[in-house]
């Protein structure tokens, strides 16, 4: 059979995880706290992250494509006059 306790002791109890709860429940909102403050982290890297956005931008947005098309482009526009192996003199329009 199990041992019978007093009030006390069984006040005692309460109030012990009582404390060990409210001690839990501080950490918790202080770890939570750090986990959610985003925009500190993020105003210390500010140009990091802007210059990250601009960069995935232009690549989604066709940057590289477009820019390739435009030098490709410029490069057929040219009227070569002479050619040595590799070397060649052209005229820009």
């Amino acid at each position: 059979m199990p041992a019978q306790r007093t009030q006390e002791e069984v006040r005692k109890d309460i109030e012990s995880e009582r404390v060990e709860l409210a001690s839990a429940v501080d950490e918790l909102r202080k770890s939570i706290g750090a986990a959610t403050n985003v925009g500190e982290k993020l105003k210390a890297k500010l140009p990091l992250v802007a210059g990250g956005a601009a960069s995935a931008g232009f690549v989604l947005a066709g940057g590289i494509g477009a820019t390739m098309r435009y030098f490709a482009r410029r490069s057929r526009e040219r009227t070569e006059r002479v050619r040595v192996g590799r070397f060649s003199i052209v005229d820009r329009d």
